[in-house]
C-alpha cells in the first residue's frame, strides 16, 4: 500500500481528493493537513509514500511547507493547486527548485467533462512518485560545487549542427532549469522544447526558468523564426515543429499519442527538416512519446542524447528510446551541460573519432 499524505486547506477538496485517492486499492490515505505547520508536524508521525501539496494555505504556505519537508524528512511532494494566479505559478516553481517533483491542476467534479482524466492523472502521477527516491535539500540554496573528476564524454559533434530540439514530461522543470542555467550565454543555437505539463502551469515555468538562465526563454509563436540562444517551447494544447527556413508552425492536428503538444511531433519535423544538422534530446518522462522519432532523427544523422536512468524521475521515454537504439549518448543533466557548451566552442570531432574512442 502507497501512504499518502493530503495537505489542503479546503475541507470540500480535502474530502473530495480523500474520495479519490481512496478509490484505488493500492493507495492508503494516511492522513490530511489544514496547513503547512500540520504537515510537517503529519510527515513526522505518519512517515508518508507520497504528499500531495496545495500551494495558497494560511499560517504555512505549501512553498515553505515543501522547503521544510525536504530539509528535514524527505518526502516525495506533487503539488496539487488550482490557482493560476502569478504569485501561486510562482510559488510552485520555486517548490519544485525545493525540491517537489511534480505540479498537476486540482481535479474537477464529478460532473465536469474531465473528471475522469483527472482522476485517473492524480491516481498514476502519486502511484509513480512513490517510487522515486528523494535526497536531503538545504534549507539555504548553496553555490553550485563543480565536482574535481566526471566521467569522460564524446564530442560527437561532428556536423554543423544548427538546431536542438527537446523532449520531455515528468520531472521536466527541474532538469530543464539545470540544463539551461548551465548553458553558455554565448550558445550559438535555438533550442525548441515540448514540456508535458498542466494546461495554465506553462506561462509561469517559463517565467520561472528565464529567471536562472542566460537564455532567452520564452512560449513559441506560430511564423516566428527562430534565433541563437533562444528557447521556444510548445505553448498549451497546440503541438510545434519549425521549418528548415526556422520558422515555427503550430498546430492542432491529432497524434496517434493523444498528446498535445506531442514531442513525436517536433522530433519529426526536425528529422525532415534538419536532418544530421540537429541535435536531439529525450529527457525524464512517462511514456514513450518521441522515442521512435528520435530513433528517426539518429537514422538522419542528428546527435541524439537521452537522460540517464540515476537521475531521470521517471525513466519512460528515455529508456523507450534506449530499447530502440535511438541513442547516440546517455548522459546525466551536468553531461548534456558540457555536450551542448562544446557547440560554442566550436569542439567538433568527425563521427568516426568518436567511435573510435568507445
Amino acid at each position: 500500500m502507497i501512504k499518502v499524505l493530503i495537505v489542503e486547506d479546503s475541507v470540500v477538496v480535502r474530502d473530495f481528493l480523500v474520495h479519490i485517492l481512496g478509490s484505488d486499492p493500492e493507495i492508503h490515505v494516511v492522513g490530511t493537513a489544514r496547513d503547512g505547520l500540520e504537515a510537517i508536524e503529519m510527515v513526522k508521525k505518519k512517515k508518508p509514500d507520497v504528499i500531495t501539496m496545495d500551494i495558497d494555505m494560511p499560517r504555512m504556505n505549501g512553498l515553505e511547507a515543501t522547503r521544510e519537508i525536504m530539509y528535514s524528512n524527505p518526502t516525495p511532494i506533487v503539488i496539487v493547486t488550482a490557482s493560476f494566479e502569478k504569485k501561486d505559478v510562482d510559488k510552485s516553481f520555486v517548490a519544485i527548485d525545493a525540491g517537489a517533483l511534480s505540479i498537476l491542476n486540482k481535479p474537477t467534479g464529478f460532473f465536469h467533462e474531465n473528471h475522469t482524466h483527472d482522476k485517473e492523472e492524480l491516481i498514476k502521477t502519486v502511484k509513480l512518485m512513490s517510487e522515486v527516491k528523494v535526497v536531503t535539500r538545504r534549507l539555504k540554496k548553496q553555490p553550485k560545487v563543480k565536482p574535481i573528476s566526471r566521467p569522460p564524454v564524446p564530442n560527437g559533434l561532428g556536423k554543423n549542427r544548427k538546431i536542438v530540439a527537446i523532449g520531455v514530461s515528468t520531472g521536466g522543470p527541474q532538469v530543464l532549469n539545470t540544463i539551461l542555467s548551465g548553458i553558455s550565454k554565448d550558445f550559438n543555437l535555438p533550442i525548441l522544447v515540448v514540456q508535458h505539463i498542466p494546461p495554465g502551469f506553462l506561462e509561469g515555468m517559463v517565467s520561472w526558468l528565464n529567471k536562472s538562465s542566460d537564455l532567452t526563454v520564452q512560449i513559441a509563436q506560430n511564423d516566428k523564426t527562430v534565433l541563437p540562444g533562444n528557447v521556444y517551447f510548445a505553448p498549451d494544447s497546440m503541438h510545434m515543429g519549425v521549418y528548415r527556413n526556422g520558422k515555427i508552425f503550430l498546430s492542432r492536428d491529432k497524434t496517434n499519442s493523444g498528446l498535445v503538444p506531442s514531442v513525436s511531433f517536433l522530433f519529426k519535423s526536425i528529422a525532415r527538416e534538419y536532418g544530421e544538422k540537429a541535435i536531439g534530446i529525450l529527457l525524464s518522462g512517462m511514456g514513450k512519446d518521441g522515442s521512435e522519432e528520435l530513433n528517426r532523427m539518429h537514422g538522419r544523422g542528428a546527435l541524439t542524447i537521452v537522460q540517464d536512468k540515476n537521475s531521470s524521475v521517471v525513466y519512460g521515454m528515455p529508456g523507450e528510446a534506449l530499447k530502440l537504439g535511438a541513442a547516440d549518448l546517455v548522459l546525466t543533466p551536468d553531461q548534456i551541460i558540457r555536450k551542448l557548451n562544446e557547440v560554442v566552442k566550436d569542439k567538433y570531432v568527425t563521427d568516426e573519432q568518436v567511435s573510435n574512442r568507445y
